[in-house]
C-alpha cells in the first residue's frame, strides 16, 4: 500500500479520504480507480481500515488484494457513502439493534419430549450423518441432514381454523398478520387463586387487532405432570369477549388455552370459528410490559394442516 498525507484545516470535524486504488480479484480480473472519496469516521485510521472502507463502499465480493495509492485525508462533511460512518444504512441498522430487544416465549424442543399428556413426543433421527456425508463432499467439508417426526401439537405451537373446523383457514392459508408483528396486550392472571381467566380479567383490556397473551404462570410446571394438573385456562365468556372486541390472536402459558375437561373446548370453538389463532405452551410473558411489545409466533407454512410448532417471540423497547 501507498503512502498517505493528511491535510486538516482545523474547521471541521467530519473527515474524509480521497485516493487512488488497485484491486485484484480472486477469480480474476482488476479494478482500478483514481481520485475516488470516501467518508470516515476520523483522521488517524490505518490504511487496512481505509482499504476496508473502500470495498465496504463499493459492495466488492471476492477482492484478494487492494492497493491504495496517494491517500489523501482532509476535513470535509460526509456524504453518507455506504459503510461509513453517516451511512442512512447503518444509522436504520443501529435503530433496528438498539430500538428493541428481543424475548424468547417458546420452549426447546427435544427428542421424546411431552406437551400434552397422551401425546407422542417427537422423533429425532439421523438421515445423513456428518461420518457418511464425508464421502460426498471435499475433505474438510460435511453436514448433517436429520428428520423429524412429531405431531403439531409439540412444543410452543399455533392452531389455524382448520384444527378445529374441517372448512377452516389452514396453516398455508393464514395471513402473516394473523401471526406476525402484533401489537402484544399481555393479560396477568399469574398470583391469582383463580384457575379460570374470564370477562372481569379482560374487559379492561383494547385488544382490537392484538395479540392477547394471557400470562397465568402455567408455564412454571412444564415438563412435570403438574403442568396438566388443575391448569388455568380462558373461559367460554372470556373467549366470547375477545372474540366480539376483534383481538387478532389468543395465547397462553398453559397445556391448553381451554380446560381440559371441557370436552366440548369452548375457548378453541369460539376463537377459531372468529378467525383468531390460538397459541399454547407459551413461556416467559412476566419478561413482557403489558403493552409496547410487538408478538410473533410464526409457523411453517403446510397446505392441509393445522397446527405446528412456531418460534414464538416479542420485541419489546430497550429501555
Amino acid at each position: 500500500m501507498g503512502g498517505r498525507a493528511l491535510v486538516d484545516t482545523g474547521v471541521m470535524t467530519e473527515y474524509r479520504a480521497e485516493l487512488d486504488a488497485e484491486v485484484s480479484f480472486s477469480n480474476g480480473g482488476k479494478l482500478a480507480t483514481e481520485g475516488f472519496r470516501i467518508d470516515l469516521p476520523g483522521p488517524d485510521l490505518g490504511e487496512d481500515e481505509i482499504a476496508e472502507l473502500f470495498l465496504t463502499c463499493l459492495g466488492l465480493l471476492m477482492a484478494e488484494r487492494v492497493e491504495l495509492r496517494r491517500t489523501r485525508i482532509f476535513a470535509e462533511a460526509h456524504k453518507g457513502t455506504r459503510g461509513g460512518p453517516s451511512d442512512p444504512g447503518q444509522e436504520s441498522r443501529k435503530v433496528a439493534e438498539t430500538a428493541f430487544r428481543l424475548v424468547e416465549l417458546s420452549h426447546v424442543i427435544t427428542a421424546g419430549m411431552t406437551t400434552y399428556p397422551g401425546l407422542p413426543g417427537p422423533e429425532i433421527t439421523p438421515h445423513l450423518t456428518r461420518e457418511a456425508s464425508r464421502a460426498m463432499y471435499a475433505e474438510g467439508t460435511e453436514f448433517t441432514i436429520d428428520r423429524v417426526s412429531l405431531v403439531g401439537n409439540t412444543g410452543t405451537y399455533l392452531d389455524s381454523p382448520y384444527h378445529r373446523y374441517a372448512g377452516g383457514t389452514d396453516l398455508a392459508g393464514l395471513p402473516l398478520g394473523s401471526f406476525a408483528e402484533l401489537a402484544a396486550v399481555v393479560v396477568r392472571t399469574f398470583g391469582s387463586r383463580t384457575r379460570e381467566v374470564g370477562p372481569g380479567a379482560l374487559a379492561a383490556y383494547e385488544v382490537e387487532g392484538c395479540a392477547v397473551l394471557l400470562h397465568t404462570g402455567g408455564d412454571e410446571h412444564w415438563g412435570t405432570a403438574n403442568y396438566a394438573a388443575a391448569a388455568p385456562y380462558l373461559s367460554e365468556a372470556g373467549a366470547r369477549l375477545l372474540a366480539e372486541r376483534g383481538a387478532r390472536l389468543v395465547g397462553i402459558d398453559a397445556v391448553n388455552i381451554d380446560d381440559i375437561a371441557a370436552t366440548h373446548r369452548p375457548a378453541h370453538s369460539i376463537l377459531l370459528a372468529a378467525g383468531i389463532p390460538v397459541v399454547e405452551h407459551l413461556t416467559g410473558l412476566g419478561s413482557l410490559p403489558v403493552s409496547a411489545a410487538v408478538f410473533t409466533a410464526a409457523p411453517a407454512r403446510f397446505a392441509g394442516f393445522g397446527t405446528f410448532p412456531v418460534r414464538a417471540y416479542a420485541a419489546v423497547p430497550a429501555k
